[in-house]
């Protein structure tokens, strides 16, 4: 037999509720319990047999009854086994919520978790209690949530309503009243950000939650919405920004920069080829070259834009720009 992993588990909720069924001593059978859930029979049986042959629940079939029945009390479901890899894909997801510590959504997230927890085999807690003495996850700058802001924003994107916020655009300081139809809440760039519908501007756009103020989820519905891709509106971006050109980047990193570009998905578009100096030469595909800008920049001397010369001359400019800044500081330090 296979491994019971995650693609071919069943909903434990469904579980749960065969569980019960059986509890108030109805003696019911694949059909009666069906019926009652309104799940198909097929199912159920699968269910059945899972919970009596591989969870080894004390269950019996009763031919007179015609029913299932448990041999002896089973007030709550078992704990759940896990193969070796769902441990670590939990212990990962245990160690990325302590990058939301002091945020509205540490509580949130931290409770969630303690729930799942609480059905799992106790070998599983001792697992992850090694795994926590030799592995540590500690993101940069993640965002912070505000807990009601993302409530609010979820809700409107099930119910279909539209929201009213001020917003401010990134560098500027005036703002400007927004009413949208939202579609999706991502984390992007380590930042929680709305992408919503605007009619005004006929296409979708996306804000920030720390740059909006004065959220409002109205009364009003809208029904239609364009189709929405978010990995297709992302795909020519580094972060968020979406351009409409097609720019052919080629980035060389020295020896101590490539160390810091290589094992990491940086675009889907990338491709890393290594140099016997122990640099490497990055190439992507971008719809812009606002983010890639910045991105470069922060590795100094380390990386040199090859293509395309557009970049070369932003990297060029911003380089002297700092420059002549340095240069002002020096000359009132005199």
């Amino acid at each position: 037999m296979g491994s019971w992993g995650y693609g071919n588990r069943p909903g434990m909720g469904r579980l749960e509720d065969i569980r019960a069924l059986i509890a108030e001593g109805g003696y019911p059978n694949s059909h009666t319990i069906a019926r009652e859930l309104e799940w198909s029979v097929r199912t159920v049986k699968r269910d059945l047999a899972l919970m009596q042959d591989r969870l080894k629940l004390p269950m019996e079939f009763d031919q007179a009854r015609n029913g299932w029945y448990f041999t002896k009390p089973v007030p709550f479901f078992p704990s759940i086994p896990l193969t070796e890899k769902e441990i670590v894909g939990l212990f990962v997801v245990q160690k990325s919520i302590e990058q939301y510590k002091g945020t509205a959504l540490e509580p949130v997230l931290s409770g969630a978790f303690r729930k799942m927890m609480a059905g799992l085999d106790h070998s599983v807690k001792y697992s992850l209690g090694d795994l926590d003495a030799v592995v540590s996850i500690r993101p940069l700058a993640p965002g912070d949530a505000d807990l009601e802001k993302f409530q609010s924003l979820t809700r409107a994107i099930r119910e279909k309503r539209v929201v009213r916020f001020v917003y401010r655009k990134h560098g500027e300081v005036k703002t400007a009243a927004k009413a949208v139809h939202p579609c999706r809440v991502a984390y992007v760039n380590n930042l929680w950000t709305l992408f919503a519908f605007d009619p005004k501007a006929k296409g979708f756009r996306k804000f920030v939650f720390f740059r909006m103020t004065g959220l409002e989820v109205t009364d009003e519905r809208f029904t239609e919405m364009p189709p929405f891709d978010l990995n297709k509106e992302l795909e020519g971006s580094m972060g968020v920004f979406k351009g409409t050109e097609k720019h052919e980047v080629a980035i060389e990193f020295d020896a101590w920069g490539a160390d810091d570009v290589r094992g990491r998905a940086w675009h889907a578009s990338q491709k890393l080829m290594d140099r016997p100096d122990g640099g490497l030469t990055m190439k992507m595909t971008l719809n812009n070259l606002e983010e890639v800008t910045r991105w470069i920049l922060g590795f100094g001397e380390h990386a040199t834009v090859s293509e395309p010369r557009e970049l070369r001359e932003r990297i060029r400019q911003a380089a002297k720009a700092i420059d002549a800044e340095y240069g002002r500081s020096d000359e009132s330090d005199r």
